[in-house]
């Protein structure tokens, strides 16, 4: 059962940070946590307030999420900590930051990092990504096909995912072998990244910058997704669309062009 981490929906908006960051933030939401609910104290010690950095905290996190499989958790720890480097960790944190501004039920970054799927099936990719890129595959598709197994979203090692991303739900997202998705793209539930057939190579989509897509949309083979567009719920999109646009249908059309500054990934507006 996830873990409550705040007050209700009426929270205020997330403020912006200053001069702390976001790991500070968590730590201090969860004494915070720990105060209100003594049953939770030790597990908030051991994941959140007690390790000493912030990547050993995201392995603590994601080990203690992923131990469901034969293996011991501190050596799921010691391998997810193995793979976690600066760039990484700035990317997490952008994720982070993205949750907590675009989910409206996502009261603290606490929450975030504590309780959705979505958010550790991503961490846990960037894990899988790295084994994949330094020569171990088998370890690699076997995470990746435990972090599916455990959170829902399915997605090949090989995909080379950006910053500021939000997989809203998880559940059902697919993304494949040669998918890019770029910066700053929000992904809701049961969205397919995936090829057409049987080809070989390069097949899966390429997602850019500020893309927003809908619940249930598939989207087929090496097709591109220009910047700031936004894909309707439910569309099946197989040729190219271009920047700034809502596609919408079965298949795919163009319905609306977009204002030059608008960001759909960021205003998460669902109408087309």
């Amino acid at each position: 059962m996830p873990i409550s981490t705040g007050p209700g929906l009426a929270e205020q908006q997330p403020q912006p940070l200053g001069d702390a960051s976001i790991w500070a933030v968590i730590r201090a939401e969860a004494g915070e946590l720990a105060a209100r609910e003594p049953i939770l104290r030790r597990l908030l010690a051991e994941q959140v307030t007690s390790p000493a950095g912030n990547h050993e905290i995201l392995a603590h996190v994601l080990a203690a999420r992923l131990s469901v499989a034969q293996v011991e958790t501190g050596d799921l720890f010691d391998l997810i900590l193995s793979t976690l480097d600066d760039d990484i960790m700035r990317k997490v944190e952008a994720d982070l930051a993205a949750v907590r501004k675009r989910d409206p039920a996502c009261t603290t970054f606490l929450h975030a990092l504590l309780n959705l799927k979505g958010f550790h099936a991503l961490q846990t990719h960037r894990i899988a990504h790295v084994l994949w890129n330094t020569g171990r595959p088998e370890i690699a598709a076997w995470l990746a096909n435990l972090a599916s197994l455990v959170f829902g979203p399915d997605i090949h090692p090989a995909a080379r995912i950006g910053a500021s991303i939000m997989l809203d739900h998880g559940s059902g997202i697919v993304i494949g072998e040669t998918a890019v998705i770029e910066d700053e793209v929000s992904i809701l539930q049961n969205v397919t990244l995936g090829g057409t057939g049987k080809e070989t190579g390069d097949r899966h989509p390429k997602i850019r910058h500020g893309v927003m897509i809908g619940a249930g949309a598939k989207i087929l083979g090496n097709i591109e997704i220009g910047a700031f567009s936004k894909i309707a719920a439910g569309s099946v999109v197989l040729k190219p669309v271009p920047e700034h646009c809502t596609v919408a249908g079965v298949p795919a059309a163009i319905v609306r062009i977009h204002r030059a500054d608008e960001i759909p990934a960021e205003t998460m507006d669902q109408n087309i």
